[in-house]
């Protein structure tokens, strides 16, 4: 079974990833209607934005603390009381009327987004163990995220000829109803999960513990950041580039993002054979190099025909796959089983605090200098950062490492694990940041 697809745990869990996605693009859609309805003309634009940036500050601060609430529960059932509690929440949405109320209610639903998504991506390589096949489903999963974002408006608008606007959050909500049936008929892997024992504050905070001590997460931090700065570019200005430079947002934007999704759906299937030839560092920063050297050239071009404006943008959308496709694999291939959600919830809070610099970033400077100037600007920052990610994750990064535990006993079921060899008591195996290894040894095999 080369194909993730193949596995019914992950056609089930897939299922209700993407029931999932294409509620929370409806959300989306009938949140920005809910602030035009509050707030009007003048102070719309202003709420959205203030609910946009209750949901990341919940990612960023809430991702560590919930994964520590919830270890020691069993996924499966955790998820599906998430779940519900999200499509639960969507229902009062629907006969809001102040913004403390909308705020309220937002911010509740993503601290249970929160908590919910990491879980989620630990559960993946648990049922795909093979690298070959997860690395596929982490191109699948990249798919669907970019098929929410060409999908959900297209869906909202088809729903609102026959429905009102506020009606969206019941739409919505029956997504959220199907995410939880395709997770009931999940079969989860039944390894235990262990509750970590320690100061709260100390097991919420493990995963960035983990991110701080290995370098090839540093790096892909750093990483991730490097693309924020460039791509938010993208995700904020086009919808302007398409009114100030072809003089129709309405037809030019949908057609540059759509350009974009494709492009992105593309690159995520080229990552797995990639792969087979190069390292994930290097997939990354081809990705993150592609971006930023996209991004420059085409902002030093004059007026570039619209057609040729789809081609770049897919560009854009495919380089941008090759640096979020493997970022799962490089996780998941650095923590041990039962530190993964740690990790994950960590990569999930500090991607989306890299968002949370990049896109008001991007906005800014999309006002205060020409459109073109921001994008080259950012660009050369993306690049910046990019260079001093390849400073701080070496080339040469192999998985196992050689190393002595001369503090253990000989007994130890670490040591009767993976046998010590020589006068200096030395082992190989994969080396993880954990509570026998709490610093990074950079002897490898």
């Amino acid at each position: 079974m080369n194909s993730p697809l193949a596995n019914p745990a992950f056609r089930s869990l897939f299922a209700s990833q993407i029931c999932s996605l294409l509620g929370v693009g409806l959300l989306t859609v009938a949140l920005s209607l809910a602030a035009y309805r509050i707030g009007g003309a003048a102070f719309g634009g202003q709420l959205l934005g203030m609910l946009l940036a209750l949901k990341m500050v919940a990612y960023v601060v809430l991702a560590p603390l919930a994964e520590t609430l919830l270890s020691g529960l069993r996924r499966k059932p955790a998820m599906v009381s998430l779940g519900l509690g999200r499509m639960l929440l969507l229902l009062p949405m629907t006969f809001v009327t102040q913004t403390w109320q909308v705020a309220a209610l937002v911010f509740v639903f993503f601290s249970l987004t929160a908590g919910f998504t990491p879980l989620f991506q630990s559960v993946v390589p648990d049922i795909l163990p093979e690298e070959d096949v997860y690395t596929k489903a982490l191109a699948w999963s990249r798919v669907a995220y970019t098929l929410e974002a060409v999908l959900s408006p297209v869906i909202a608008a088809v729903l609102l000829n026959g429905l009102a606007a506020h009606e969206l959050f019941f739409a919505s909500a029956t997504f959220f109803a199907g995410s939880v049936l395709a997770l009931l008929l999940t079969h989860f892997p039944t390894h235990r999960e262990v509750s970590r024992k320690g100061p709260f504050l100390k097991s919420a905070f493990r995963g960035v513990w983990i991110y701080r001590q290995t370098p090839r997460l540093r790096g892909l931090v750093l990483l991730n950041l490097s693309l924020s700065i460039v791509m938010a570019w993208v995700l904020v200005n086009t919808v302007v580039y398409a009114g100030a430079r072809l003089g129709n947002a309405e037809r030019f934007f949908p057609m540059l993002m759509a350009s974009y999704g494709i492009g992105a759906a593309l690159g995520a299937f080229a990552v797995p054979k990639l792969l087979h030839r190069i390292s994930e560092r290097n997939v990354i920063l081809i990705g993150v190099s592609g971006f930023s050297v996209a991004g420059a050239a085409f902002a030093t071009l004059p007026i570039v025909p619209a057609p040729l404006l789809t081609v770049i943008w897919a560009i854009f959308g495919f380089v941008s796959s090759l640096v979020i496709t493997p970022g799962g694999l490089v996780t998941t291939r650095s923590a041990a089983r039962r530190d993964r959600p740690a990790v994950f919830a960590a990569q999930f809070s500090l991607s989306h605090a890299a968002w949370l610099v990049a896109y008001p970033l991007a906005g800014w400077l999309g006002g205060v200098v020409s459109l073109e100037m921001a994008l080259l600007v950012l660009s050369g920052m993306s690049a910046v950062v990019a260079s001093v990610a390849i400073l701080v994750w070496p080339n040469n990064d192999p998985l196992e490492r050689a190393h002595s535990h001369h503090d253990l006993p000989d007994k130890h079921p670490h040591l009767k694990q993976v046998p010590v060899s020589g006068a200096s008591r030395q082992h190989v195996h994969a080396y993880h940041i954990d509570d026998l290894h709490p610093n990074w040894n950079r002897r490898s095999t």
